[in-house]
Parts: structure tokens; C-alpha cells; sequence
């Protein structure tokens, strides 16, 4: 793709990388036939290709976003689906990531749009604001029809029930089980530690059950894609810096093999560290260190091996790949060979590779989108009438669990289970509500 960027705007790091994943763009198109969003409406400016058109004329034009660039700006999940398909190699993340951020320094939004935008990215990305907003919220339930309709969604989107009270993990290390092997740190999550605290507990579980030594890091924090990706650019930098500044301190301090992450989404944004910080001299070198311990925790267990456990071949299992794991690290077989390794049967859904409509709050600012990919997604897995649903990402099981006939749980409760631990909370649920 041709571009005239000015000398002027090229000494922008941000214009100078964007140009540079412009022109990579042959127009080809092959992009369009993997995204979720152009497959539901056929508008060409809701598939990546017209979307990467906005942006070019928005930035090069260095105008203020209009309307039409923000309304399909907005619908795009960044599910990376595309960039899975393109043969160029265009990086659509990081352009689309630069428009967002151009978008919230140059549109105004309506008022319900910047009081719910602006609630969500003060809230979500902190557990103890999160948890009381989550009970209010609970409380309100009843009321939700009298409320505006922005702030309706949210409340449907509760759980029907509240999460059992676990532990979350603190600042505080977890020592090995028998013979230390590996040191790990272990991000502080954010919405997980409310509405799924039993997934790092099973996280801690398992690595301490294999040899390592789990740190989680004094001053780690959320990781900061929940602000990063509603454009909120500051907030998101502050919460990466601080998830840096813990991190490569252990590294440095006291060595860390791996910062193990077990919400994919998360993942994503950690390895991306290095290029968040790339053109600031204070924070490109730990940056760039901590981006390259940075693993998956269904990657980090697969290059370790797991420990043999209990036979669970009478239990069948649909793999449910979350985009961010997929699409945004690369990391696809990981989880399959670890629960075919405990002898799981294991099944994969078709059309694994479009999104459930998750994608942060994408299902919260979206739901006509969201709901239409759900219910794709929750047929298809529906269909494949196994034991339970398994995923890598807790947006990803918060967006499909009510669509779904089976139970879904993360993959880490599942090797937890297989490896020695107790069975998965919503297993044990299943088998109440059948025996009763």
C-alpha cells in the first residue's frame, strides 16, 4: 500500500511504525475471509482490510477521528485472526492499537459512552474497586430495568451466582513441592481474581506441584490491556510500568525462569511489552526482558513436562482456543497436547479460529456483535456433546458460559485435576445438579 506520510509526521516512532504496517498491505483481501466481524454484516469497512484504509487516511490526513472510522473502529474485536491469514505479515495489532489511541485523543463520544468507558477502564483493571462494584452491582439486579440501557449489560453479564471466596494470591512467594526445579512469577489478575478465583489457585497448584517456585511479585499489578485496548493509553503504560518494575527486579534480583501467565489475553499484552516501551530509553531493556520470560502457562508447562497423574480417559473435553492464545501468541498445540498427555479424549469445535465475542469488554461496548459470535461459537461447541469445555482465558468462559449446554472450565483446573488436585469446582456442580 502507497503512503505519503510527511518527513514531519515520520519522526513520530508511533507514524514511522504505523507506515511501515501500511505498506507491508497488498490489498489482497485474504483477511476479510477470517474475520468475524465482515463475515456477520459483509461491510468491507468492517473487515480488516477496510478498516486498515480508515486509519491510513486518518493519520495520514493527521485529522481528527470522524464518526464512520470510530463506529468500525469500534466493532473490531482484535481477535488477530488476520493477521493469522495474511501472507504480507501485516501487523493489524499494533495499527489498530495506534488508532484507538488516536481515536481517544480526538473523538468525543457521547456522554453514556465516555461515563461507560471511562467506569470500565477505572474499575475492571483493579480487584479491590472490581469486587465492590461487582457486589453492588449484584444488588441492583432487580432495578436493571430502570437503568440506562449502557449500564444494562454489565448487570446481565453477571454470574448467576457469586464465585466461592478463595485466596487470591498476595505478594508473597509459594515454595516448590519437593525439589525446586524453575522460579516463576505469577501476574496479580484482575477480573479473574473476582469472578474465577479458583483458576490461580490451580495455577499455584500445579507449577509448585512441578518443581517450581511460584513468586508473585510486591507491586505487580494488572497488566494493562483492558485500558491499552479502549485507547486509554496513559492508565495502561502505568500499569505495565509497574508489572515491570516488580518483574525485572526479580529477574535481576533473585533470576526468574518464566513469568507464567494464565489468562491468555494477558499473555498477549506481556509479550508486548518490549514494543509498548520500544522508543522510551528509561524502560525499553526491562521492557524487552520481562516480554522475553513472558509465557503462557499451557506453553511453559508444555516445554517443562508434566508429571504422570491420574488416567482421565473416561472424560471428554472440548478445546475451546482463545484468539488471544491462537492468534495474538501463536500458541495452538500447547494445550492439546497437555490434556491429551493426562488422557483426556480430547475434541476440537470447527471454526476454532473466529472469536466468541469476548475480547475484553468488546461483549460489554458491543453485545449485538457479541451475542451473534456466541451463539456461532456455543452451537458449534454444544454439538460436539462431550464432558466439559475447556479454554485458556476466563473472558472467554465468562462470555460462553451461558450459552452452553456443559460446563467450561480452564485448561490449568483440568491438568490440576489430572496432576493430583481436586476436581474442577463446576464439574463437581454438574455432577450435584444430575444426581439431584
Amino acid at each position: 500500500m502507497q503512503t505519503s506520510f510527511s518527513l514531519a509526521q515520520l519522526a513520530d516512532p508511533d507514524i514511522h511504525e504505523a507506515n511501515g504496517i501500511l505498506r507491508a498491505c497488498v490489498h489482497c483481501g485474504f483477511c476479510n475471509a477470517t474475520c468475524p466481524t465482515y463475515l456477520l454484516t459483509g461491510d468491507e469497512l468492517d473487515g480488516p482490510r477496510g478498516r486498515i484504509y480508515l486509519i491510513k487516511n486518518m493519520l495520514e490526513a493527521d485529522r481528527p477521528a470522524t464518526p464512520v472510522d470510530v463506529t468500525h473502529i469500534d466493532r473490531c474485536l482484535s481477535c488477530l485472526s488476520c493477521m493469522s491469514t495474511c501472507p504480507s505479515g501485516v501487523h493489524y495489532m499494533h495499527l489498530v492499537d495506534h488508532a484507538r489511541a488516536h481515536v481517544e485523543n480526538t473523538f468525543r463520544r457521547p456522554l453514556a459512552e465516555r461515563l461507560l468507558r471511562g467506569l470500565l477502564g477505572w474499575v475492571m483493571p483493579h480487584p479491590g474497586r472490581f469486587r465492590v462494584v461487582h457486589a453492588a452491582a449484584r444488588m441492583a439486579l432487580p432495578m436493571a430495568r430502570f437503568l440506562p440501557q449502557p449500564l444494562r449489560r454489565p448487570l446481565a453479564m453477571l454470574p448467576p451466582r457469586a464465585p466461592p471466596a478463595t485466596p487470591r494470591p498476595s505478594p508473597t512467594v509459594y515454595p516448590a513441592k519437593g525439589e525446586r526445579r524453575y522460579r516463576v512469577a505469577l501476574p496479580r489478575s484482575c477480573v479473574q481474581t473476582v469472578l474465577a478465583p479458583e483458576i490461580d489457585a490451580a495455577t499455584v497448584r500445579l507449577l509448585t506441584r512441578h518443581g517450581c517456585e511460584v513468586v508473585v511479585a510486591p507491586g505487580s499489578r494488572c497488566c494493562g490491556a483492558l485500558n491499552h485496548h479502549l485507547g486509554q493509553g496513559a492508565p495502561a503504560r502505568a500499569l505495565a510500568q509497574a508489572n515491570i518494575e516488580a518483574w525485572a527486579g526479580e529477574i535481576s534480583d533473585r533470576g526468574l525462569d518464566a513469568v507464567v501467565v494464565n489468562a491468555s489475553g494477558c499473555g498477549t499484552m506481556v509479550k508486548d511489552y518490549g514494543y509498548l516501551f520500544r522508543a522510551d530509553p528509561a524502560w525499553a531493556a526491562r521492557a524487552a526482558a520481562v516480554s522475553e520470560k513472558a509465557r503462557d502457562i499451557s506453553e511453559f508447562l508444555d516445554e517443562i513436562g508434566l508429571s504422570e497423574g491420574a488416567d482421565m480417559s473416561t472424560v471428554s473435553v472440548v478445546y475451546q482456543s482463545p484468539c488471544s492464545l491462537r492468534h495474538g501468541q501463536k500458541v495452538v498445540g500447547a494445550p492439546v497436547r497437555l490434556l491429551g498427555d493426562c488422557g483426556f479424549e480430547i475434541y476440537l469445535a470447527p471454526e476454532s479460529n473466529l472469536c466468541c465475542g469476548s475480547a475484553g469488554t468488546y461483549n460489554i461496548l458491543q453485545p449485538g456483535f457479541a451475542d451473534r459470535l456466541r451463539a456461532r461459537r456455543a452451537e458449534a461447541l454444544n454439538e460436539a456433546r462431550v464432558d466439559v469445555v475447556a479454554s485458556g482465558n476466563v473472558g472467554c468462559m465468562i462470555q460462553l458460559a451461558p450459552a452452553l449446554e456443559l460446563p467450561v472450565v480452564h485448561v490449568v483446573e483440568l491438568l490440576d485435576w489430572a496432576t493430583g488436585g481436586p476436581r474442577p469446582a463446576a464439574l463437581e456442580a454438574t455432577q450435584k445438579e444430575e444426581q439431584s
